[in-house]
């Protein structure tokens, strides 16, 4: 829909909250993600006898009915489907991790990944920093 619904500090937290608590079930594992005010960029691990399409289902619609029950946003969130891209070597993980890195740059909203917050990047950062995580709304 072109919708920018990842643009505000709220929704963004709102969808980290939702891989969070995708994470913490064991649904499962992310290895690095960034929120774009458009689009994700998100590779997973399902874990057990998941498939991609249902933990893609599961993340987009905790994702809309949060957000239109929390913050009664009305219409559809996200288009239908999504790009699958199968990473099945180190340097495949590697070149996927850095483009990922680099799409907040790229679309010139930072100068260094790192200062991305609503990236993998900049929570692993904060973490080793010895920040404690912002409250998610």
């Amino acid at each position: 829909m072109g919708r920018a619904l990842l643009q505000t500090d709220q929704n963004a937290r709102l969808f980290i909250d939702v891989l969070r608590a995708g994470v913490k079930a064991r649904e499962f594992q992310i290895h690095d993600f960034v929120a774009m005010p458009n689009h994700i960029h998100l590779p997973i691990t399902v874990m057990g006898d998941k498939s991609i399409e249902k933990a893609m289902q599961l993340i987009k619609g905790r994702f809309s009915y949060r957000i239109k029950k929390e913050h009664g946003y009305i219409g559809e969130v996200w288009q239908k489907g999504f790009s699958e891209s199968r990473v099945t070597d180190q340097q495949g993980f590697v070149a996927h991790q850095a483009y990922i890195a680099e799409n907040p740059v790229k679309a010139g909203l930072v100068d260094s990944a790192w200062k991305y917050p609503y990236c993998f990047a900049y929570l692993v950062a904060e973490k080793a920093a010895g920040a404690k995580a912002r409250p998610l709304l």
